[in-house]
Order: C-alpha cells, then sequence, then structure tokens
C-alpha cells in the first residue's frame, strides 16, 4: 500500500513520453536503463543512463546525488527494472518508479524506430 507521499510502484510507457517532452525542472526525472550493455547498444531511449542491473550494488553511489530525485527504471520488458526499483526504495529513494512494459512496449507503442529484439 502507497504511503501518502509515494509515488506509484510504476509508470506506463506514455507518462515517460509525455514527462521527457516537458522539460519543466518539476517533471525532470532520471532515466536509469538497467539492461546489459549490448542490448543497450541494441536499443535505447535517448536520455537514459545505463547502470546495468548486475553492477547497482558496486555503482549505487552513482545514484546517491539523485537520492530524493524522480528516477525511473527500466529494462527490456520490466522483470529486472521492477527488482531495481524494489531494491532502491529498500535503500531509501523515495520517486523511484518502473517503467512498465520496459523498452519493449516503448518500442511499441512510443517510438518504432527504437529496435525490438
Amino acid at each position: 500500500m502507497n504511503q501518502p507521499n509515494e509515488v506509484p510502484l510504476e509508470i506506463t510507457v506514455q507518462e515517460v513520453a509525455q514527462r521527457l517532452r516537458d522539460p519543466s525542472p518539476e517533471r525532470s526525472f532520471v532515466l536509469l536503463d538497467v539492461r546489459e550493455p549490448d542490448e543497450y547498444e541494441t536499443a535505447k531511449i535517448e536520455g537514459s543512463r545505463l547502470i546495468p542491473m548486475g553492477e547497482l550494488r558496486q555503482r549505487l553511489s552513482e545514484l546517491e546525488p539523485h537520492r530524493d530525485d524522480a528516477i525511473v527504471v527500466h529494462c527490456h520488458h520490466g522483470g529486472r527494472s521492477l527488482q531495481v526499483t524494489e531494491a532502491l526504495r529498500a535503500a531509501g529513494f523515495t520517486h523511484v518508479q518502473n517503467m512498465a512494459g520496459g523498452i519493449d512496449q516503448w518500442s511499441q507503442q512510443v517510438d518504432p524506430d527504437v529496435p525490438r529484439y
């Protein structure tokens, strides 16, 4: 159950696309890609930041400056990113959301120029 100030666990690809189109400071966020480097090279969302799921623990300090910022996590279909979203929330990051459906759904519903694999 969500706490009063807690953001929903998941966000849709359409909501992420809208936030990327609206550059206002109150809607800014970190788009965190937790796939592997070869997946990132195959297909990526412009402006996303790659920290593979397996490297998260060692690289958590890179996200520390964004502890109180909005972070949207994505992967291929949404499974790995959901695990990372829950891990970041457990580590005290308060505004973390999983992009439901991952980059595959992004390719189908938002930007068909992003290759599917």
